[in-house]
């Protein structure tokens, strides 16, 4: 029985060996990355006046794409579909400013830290609110199975080094969650305290509803969390995953993320 034992845990070990490094070969002998980000997501990610997508995401995708000697193709799952993991080989790496928590670690591999998101309560432009502590009590929007939603039910927990660690104050009235990052801020745009008192989300967003002609304003004081964000990959293939990281530690050394957050968002997010 022992002999047997050892013989399976060692065809085992063979099969995982074997399975390393297959999305690379697949990825360089077909010429095609296929990757899975936002389909609404701006600045992230979106559909632009052409109906193509467009943003910060979508340029690094396009970016680890050209340092592979590859093309890129795109796919828009939803968001739980793509941070979920078991792709079973619908993409080769998801690039939607995913940040890397406890519960997506056992399904997904993490292939670099490619920028920052500090996170601001928005309020409408003419609410009376004017410091943080006025959001005690208040209700609070935020996207659905994301970061903002762990941080306002006090379950965040960021698996990544050098991770400041979070404070939780707020005493929310009532939490109203939204099925994607927009929607909250539609409701927001409506009027102060209309349907929402404020939004918890990436300042990147926030200032890009602003831009957008969002009659919002961000709340002043300290961001509520920073996370980092990164490049995913289906779990069980580590060669993949050191070489999208290895792509990422060259596009951080010579300026390239700098460039491109600084286009986006008009400031420095990869550092």
């Amino acid at each position: 029985m022992k002999a047997l034992l050892l013989a399976a845990a060692s065809a085992l070990a063979l099969t995982a060996a074997a399975q390393a490094g297959d999305t690379l070969d697949r990825v360089t002998s077909t010429g095609a990355l296929k990757v899975a980000t936002n389909a609404s997501w701006p600045p992230q990610s979106f559909l632009d006046e052409n109906n193509e997508l467009a943003g910060f995401d979508i340029d690094v995708a396009n970016e680890i794409a050209k340092r592979l000697g590859v093309t890129v193709s795109f796919d828009t799952p939803e968001w739980g579909v793509m941070t979920g993991g078991h792709w079973s080989g619908r993409w080769d790496l998801a690039v939607g400013s995913i940040t890397p928590t406890k519960p997506r670690s056992e399904v997904l591999d993490f292939a670099g830290i490619y920028y920052y998101t500090p996170y601001v309560f928005a309020v409408h432009q003419d609410s009376t609110i004017a410091d943080q502590k006025d959001l005690n009590g208040k209700r609070i929007g935020v996207e659905t199975g994301t970061t903002s939603e762990d941080y306002i039910n006090r379950s965040l927990v960021i698996d990544a080094p050098d991770t400041p660690a979070i404070t939780y104050w707020l005493e929310p009235g009532e939490v109203k969650t939204y099925a994607s990052s927009l929607l909250p801020f539609d409701d927001l745009r409506l009027g102060d305290g209309v349907r929402v008192d404020a939004v918890l989300s990436g300042e990147q967003t926030v200032l890009g509803a602003i831009k957008n002609g969002y009659p919002i304003k961000a709340v002043p004081g300290d961001y509520a969390f920073q996370e980092p964000l990164v490049v995913v990959a289906d779990k069980g293939d580590p060669e993949w995953t050191a070489k999208v990281n290895g792509i990422i530690a060259e596009m951080k050394a010579d300026g390239t993320l700098s460039a491109l957050t600084t286009k986006w968002y008009g400031k420095d997010y990869s550092k």
